[in-house]
Parts: C-alpha cells; structure tokens; sequence
C-alpha cells in the first residue's frame, strides 16, 4: 500500500473535522499535536480564518496532522 499526503496549499478551514468527531485513533492525533505545540493548533484547522490557517507555520502541521490522523483512521479501519 502506498500513500501520498498533499502539501502546502492544499489546506482549508474545517479539513479533518469529521475525522476527529468520528473516530477516536483521530482525536488522539489531533490532541498530541495541540499537546505537543503547547498551542490549540486544532481550533485554526477546524475554524480558522483562513488567513491564519495559510501561514506556514500553521499550514505545514495542519497538514501533516490531517495526514497522519487519515492514515491513523485507516489503519484502525482495515
């Protein structure tokens, strides 16, 4: 199985939203990141603004916590 992620620039308000809702194994991805930011990286994702969202600093994690949180759900799915 192969999975290739998105980068920067794919990123938008609400992205993972229903992952973390839906699934637990997401939840936890999402609560480490904020744990280990020392930050609510998770309410710029679920609610922007978008404004903020795009700025590197936040868009490059957002992104990768979407990731792993997808690739965390799949794996608890198969």
């Amino acid at each position: 199985m192969i999975f290739v992620f998105p980068g920067q620039g794919s990123q938008y308000v609400g992205m993972g939203k229903s992952l973390y809702n839906e699934f637990s194994v997401a939840k936890q991805v999402f609560d480490e990141v904020d744990s280990v930011l020392n930050r609510k990286l998770s309410n710029i994702i679920f609610n922007g603004p978008i404004e903020e969202l795009t700025i590197t600093e936040n868009a490059q994690p957002a992104i990768m916590v979407v990731s792993i949180a997808i690739l965390r759900v799949t794996e608890y799915i198969l």
